[in-house]
């Protein structure tokens, strides 16, 4: 895994708490959560091929 994974990551949701943060005291809860929803999306589309890696891996040592 490369460390400037993990810097977008935590720079993801930095952004995101703050637009969450400014959205909810604007009163616009709904806005707050779908920007919650696509920082999530975003990271998991980020995060799920080292996911899929990591379970090819343990397959691979259990078949030995």
């Amino acid at each position: 895994m490369e460390i400037s994974l993990i810097f977008k990551i935590a720079a993801v949701g930095i952004l995101v708490t703050i637009l969450n943060q400014i959205l909810k005291h604007s009163g616009r809860e709904e806005h707050a959560f779908l920007i919650s929803l696509a920082g999530l999306v975003l990271v998991l589309t980020w995060i799920l091929p080292y996911i899929y890696d990591l379970f090819i891996m343990i397959q691979d040592l259990f078949n030995i």
